[in-house]
């Protein structure tokens, strides 16, 4: 005789029928096979299958919540690794915005990462920062700061440098860090002079013993590049790391908009950080994507190798370089692969337009001004980037922030050699507190799992999706091809497909009315097949005053042989970042539901394909706050320096 699943409680979500108006979803106790059938002892584990989704069109058209018997044994197609945890403190107490585990200041507004470094044991962080309110203002910027040991929890000290000179009177803007050849570190950024002039200038540590770093000293004889007579006054900026040469010269390459409307990144050459040289050749120019701002050139080890190189001068002929730049018309960063001529100063794309918006990206969300360094503590090149917030002005001031830092990530060379992976950095991980896993489940048509155990507000999920059939992939036209964005909003996660689309909901209330989707979809296109992955934004939030398009890329992956594809996505209140095909497209979004004020958020996987889609793997981990510039927090002590590096 079959027996009641105890403790367990029909529930329902509200669902749409096809054609618009509301009906309620029906559930039922799924009755537990009698143990005298089983060949193992059987334990029923509370797990919510819906076979649909409010906002997706579905083949059913009806919403079913099922709650499933599932086996401890071997055979058991479905298998839970942990316990449901009860919603935690941290998702019942957390209902706003603001952020658990991502950098921002305890207040007002930040942008752009400057400087980033690792130094004496310590890691910096330095970022554009309007220290008196929650807006950028008139642009009269500070350096904002703080120190950490492990990239994750960091500590504020005073800002680095203010806007209290002629040649930086109306703002300090961005720029990097440098080590001199005897180790001391040094900045290059951009003032804001009296006659509102761009100039470059130079920054020491007062102290360069202080492991804090937390004096800088401006020389007198600043600014060190002086605005040239063919570059637009106020487009002249950005200052990148500087390298040394194997002939002994420094370079630096500094962003310009020519007054002949090219775009351009020049290169100046040194040999004491004090007279600068411009080269003939510009290390990049374009007429067609205007201004390029905040550039980045670094070397990279060979494909599949994760350690990261440094600015040397042995490196000067690697293999393969990165240049990075900011686009100001989109928004967005683009990089490239390329040789650099370290005799010429000079950069060649590989297999690349001269245009940078026809490059790849390092994230195709809601980031910009990308900033990456070498982190000699664990041989790996570290990669920082600004998400900005998308809702109105008024509400920055109400919070009274700003602006957010995306999680740090590790890049390096993929071993196909054509493109940068991203993945978060390991740190990360110290994070994770409660633990659900899931193995071998199959999502059919329009099959939904809630991932019930974690915080859906503060999460971090990992997921690999097998695709057993690619019969039923769609058919992909070429302009289709050259616009994945659009594509994502016109094959949506609510648009019925054929192979996907597959994936997870996130920040989801309880009647899925708000829900930011995270998915794959499988097209074929001329003869092959493309995988399309989507952040959809537009059901992330009932609020009508704040930005939430779709995003999406392609990933470059062998469907058609992998027949699997993985997901990792990092949640925290209005930061959703995923990294699709081991870090081959990553997509940050910023989203602000409404129910989060009052309630938990839910995760969910989905199916809205016609095929089905195998769950060979789910692991998913609430984390725990980090400590992020509290005051008098205390981390930085000298017991926390590495030995030899104290004080």
């Amino acid at each position: 005789m079959d027996t009641l699943c105890p403790t367990w409680k029909p529930s329902s979500i509200n669902a749409p029928r096809p054609r618009g108006g509301r009906g309620r979803a029906t559930t039922q106790p799924f009755a537990c096979p009698s143990a005298s059938r089983l060949a193992a002892p059987a334990l029923c584990c509370q797990v919510s299958w819906l076979v649909a989704m409010a906002g997706l069109r579905l083949a059913a058209c009806a919403a079913v919540a099922v709650h499933l018997c599932l086996l401890l044994s071997p055979s058991a197609a479905v298998r839970w690794l942990s316990d449901p945890a009860p919603e935690s403190a941290a998702a019942a107490g957390h209902h706003s915005y603001r952020t658990a585990y991502h950098f921002q200041p305890a207040n007002n507004w930040q942008n752009d990462p400057n400087g980033p470094m690792y130094y004496k044991g310590v890691y910096h962080f330095f970022y554009q920062h309007n220290p008196y309110r929650a807006t950028w203002g008139n642009g009269n910027l500070s350096w904002g700061h703080s120190v950490s040991v492990d990239l994750i929890n960091w500590s504020a000290l005073e800002n680095a440098m203010d806007p209290d000179s002629s040649f930086d009177i109306n703002g300090c803007w961005s720029g990097s860090a440098t080590f001199l050849a005897d180790g001391t570190p040094v900045f290059l950024y951009t003032g804001i002079d009296a006659d509102n002039n761009q100039v470059q200038n130079v920054a020491f540590p007062k102290n360069a013993s202080d492991p804090l770093l937390r004096e800088w000293v401006k020389p007198s004889y600043n600014p060190v590049i002086a605005l040239p007579d063919d570059v637009v006054h106020d487009n002249f900026r950005d200052p990148s790391t500087a390298w040394l040469g194997r002939d002994g010269l420094w370079r630096v390459a500094v962003s310009a908009g020519l007054k002949d409307g090219t775009g351009s990144t020049l290169v100046y050459r040194s040999k004491d950080f004090r007279q600068w040289e411009r080269n003939a050749e510009p290390l990049y120019s374009s007429g067609d994507a205007g201004m390029v701002e905040c550039p980045d050139l670094f070397p990279v080890a060979g494909p599949g190798d994760q350690n990261g190189l440094d600015y040397t001068p042995s490196n000067g002929s690697a293999a393969s370089y990165v240049l990075k730049q900011s686009v100001m018309v989109t928004l967005s960063d683009y990089y490239v692969l390329g040789r650099y001529d370290d005799a010429a100063d000079t950069f060649s794309p590989v297999e690349a337009d001269n245009d940078c918006r026809t490059w790849q990206r390092f994230d195709y969300g809601h980031v910009y001004a990308s900033k990456s360094f070498y982190d000699a503590g664990k041989n790996r090149r570290v990669l920082w980037s600004w998400a900005n917030e998308s809702d109105p002005e008024a509400d920055y001031l109400a919070r009274g922030w700003a602006g957010v830092q995306t999680v740090p990530r590790r890049i390096w060379l993929a071993s196909d050699g054509k493109q940068l992976l991203q993945w978060p950095i390991e740190e990360i991980e110290t994070l994770r507190k409660t633990r659900v896993g899931l193995l071998g489940a199959e999502m059919n048509a329009g099959g939904m799992n809630e991932i019930i155990g974690v915080a859906g507000a503060q999460a971090d999920v990992e997921v690999v999706f097998e695709v057993p059939s690619l019969e039923g992939a769609e058919n992909l036209d070429r302009n289709q091809l050259l616009d994945p964005q659009r594509l994502c909003g016109e094959k949506g996660a609510s648009v019925l497909g054929g192979v996907g689309p597959f994936g997870l909901l996130v920040l989801a209330s309880a009647d899925l009315q708000e829900h930011t989707s995270v998915f794959f979809r499988v097209f074929r296109h001329d003869g092959k097949y493309k995988v399309l992955m989507c952040t959809d934004l537009r059901r992330s939030t009932t609020r009508a005053d704040v930005y939430k398009p779709p995003y999406g890329g392609f990933v470059d992956i062998d469907i058609e042989k992998e027949r699997s594809i993985s997901l990792r996505t990092l949640v925290d209140h209005s930061v959703v970042e995923s990294y699709g095909g081991g870090g081959r497209t990553v997509i940050t979004a910023r989203v602000y539901p409404e129910h989060a004020q009052t309630s938990n958020s839910r995760l969910f996987m989905f199916n809205n394909g016609t095929g089905a889609v195998k769950v060979s793997k789910l692991d998913a981990w609430e984390l725990a706050p980090a400590k992020v510039n509290v005051p008098g927090d205390g981390l930085i002590t000298h017991g926390s320096m590495r030995p030899g590096e104290a004080y």
